[in-house]
């Protein structure tokens, strides 16, 4: 695709370039000429009261028969015969999603001893499962993984496709949407259908957070989004329910399969299990210095937590990367959020502002994070956190029953 000015149509307005979020737009002789920044995001057709702006190349892509698609469907990941917790989520999310539709939810599992998986997926709101157990998809590999999942997307035809904003999630989603001709809407933090066109609304953050676009693919399907784990709320598990299992063979090469893994090496660092822990405690730039973060890890121990982080903590190397909670970091909704010393910017609070119970501790009464939290103690941390520990230990509890 390729955006272009007609120049006989420019009549140097300069709206465009007011229009246009990427500074992709220069004047040259009182006519407007698009340069090497664009994205051809289309703001600036929209501006151009002369219809002076067009977009080539978009005749090549023919629009889908959105009347043949139908269904919710979620690629199940799994990593070494467990499923990835983000993939419950996204069953959730597609039993709405799929119940607004009038139309059914499936899963497709891919990977090597995996068969016994599928009923924990109908458990969670899948109605039809594809599943593909295969020597060769024991372990991910993006070739082989995509010509398979495209195969399963042709065969089923849903009308829309989640994806768990994972590494392998993040990895697979694009590459299947660039070979199906279709679009890909990354870090959704909200779905819905829309009940005039029955379109799938993406809605996402952008311009670093700032502001909530939402985002529709009319014309071409399956629509795909990712989604970062602990957005969605999985529905409790139903073992009495009932789906049909599909058993799929897969057509493989040698072609399918561009590497070669020769061996894997596991870090035997413990890592940080953000995203599926219950209780959070958070500390930020009101710590002061890294020293603080001594305390935040003794709350932590002694409800048996884990330890987060905001952006600026992590820039300033007092808490590693892995800690980091928010739209650049990880997204997390334990039963309990304890941020100290956070003031709560937007990006902070898409991190953690679904949690079920979210406690800040701030000097000033005004900091944004009082505005998502169920509790609020103005005060300084410093004195607050030991108070809170001194009682917790005095009542020996622990885990969730503190």
């Amino acid at each position: 695709m390729n955006t272009k000015v007609i120049s006989e149509l420019c009549v140097g307005c300069k709206l465009c370039l007011k229009s246009c979020p990427y500074a992709a737009i220069d004047m040259v002789d009182g006519k407007a000429i698009i340069n090497d920044k664009c994205t051809n995001c289309g703001a600036c057709i929209e501006s151009c009261p002369k219809d002076a702006i067009v977009q080539e190349g978009l005749e090549e892509k023919e629009a889908a028969d959105t009347s043949s698609h139908a269904g919710v469907a979620v690629f199940a990941e799994q990593r070494e015969g467990h499923l990835s917790s983000v993939v419950t989520q996204l069953l959730g999310a597609a039993r709405d999603l799929a119940d607004a539709l009038g139309e059914p939810v499936y899963a497709y599992l891919l990977g090597s001893g995996v068969k016994g998986l599928a009923k924990d997926l109908v458990a969670h709101s899948a109605d039809k499962v594809y599943v593909v157990d295969e020597p060769r998809l024991e372990h991910y590999q993006t070739s082989s993984y995509a010509k398979v999942m495209i195969d399963i997307i042709e065969e089923s035809r849903p009308a829309v496709v989640l994806y768990g904003a994972t590494h392998i999630g993040r990895d697979l989603a694009p590459r299947i949407a660039q070979r199906i001709n279709t679009g890909l809407t990354a870090d959704c933090t909200k779905l819905a259908i829309d009940p005039e066109t029955k379109n799938l609304l993406q809605t996402r953050p952008a311009f670093g957070g700032n502001v909530m676009a939402t985002i529709e693919t009319p014309n071409h399907r399956p629509q795909m989004s990712t989604v970062r784990p602990g957005i969605m709320e999985e529905k409790p598990r139903d073992d009495t329910r009932q789906g049909e299992i599909i058993d799929v063979r897969p057509e493989l090469s040698d072609k399918d399969f561009l590497t070669k893994i020769i061996e894997i090496v596991k870090d035997d660092k413990k890592g940080v299990n953000l995203e599926e822990a219950k209780i959070i405690v958070s500390g930020g730039r009101g710590l002061g210095n890294q020293e603080g973060f001594k305390l935040i890890q003794k709350l932590a121990a002694v409800l048996g937590a884990e330890v987060g982080g905001s952006r600026p903590t992590v820039e300033n190397e007092w808490i590693e990367k892995d800690h980091q909670v928010g739209q650049t970091g990880k997204t997390v909704r334990p039963e309990l959020y304890i941020a100290c010393g956070i003031s709560g910017s937007i990006q902070h609070r898409a991190g953690m502002e679904t949690s079920k119970i979210i406690v800040a501790i701030n000097k000033d009464p005004n900091a944004p994070i009082f505005g998502v939290a169920d509790y609020g103690i103005v005060g300084d941390l410093y004195e607050i956190v030991p108070l809170m520990i001194k009682e917790l230990e005095a009542r020996g509890l622990g885990g969730m029953e503190s």
